[in-house]
């Protein structure tokens, strides 16, 4: 499995990359992935998720997911990120290169 993590905006519109790629991951934590991307559901969420309203200064992340042979991204305002997803970008955050 791999995952690709775009952050742009923001104040200073500074963009950020993140990649796993499982290959390179423990066992404890490929499982810990896959658990996180199931209980959000990840490759049923629509591909757009936009917060209410338009708010200046607010990150927007795309999160691409490759696992056998199946793609999914999903691109989401920070003011709009469920829980399950945030836990996902945090959790690639503190493992992305």
């Amino acid at each position: 499995m791999r995952i690709l993590l775009q952050r742009t905006g923001g104040f200073a519109g500074i963009s950020k990359k993140a990649i796993v790629d499982t290959a390179n991951l423990s066992s404890e934590e490929t499982q810990q992935l896959s658990h996180l991307l199931e209980t959000a559901n990840f490759f049923n969420l629509p591909t757009v998720i936009n917060a209410p309203s338009n708010q200046a200064d607010r990150f927007q992340y795309i999160l691409t997911v490759e696992e056998n042979n199946q793609q999914h991204t999903v691109k989401v305002n920070e003011a709009a990120l469920p829980g399950t997803l945030k836990q996902i970008i945090e959790w690639i955050n503190a493992r992305g290169n």
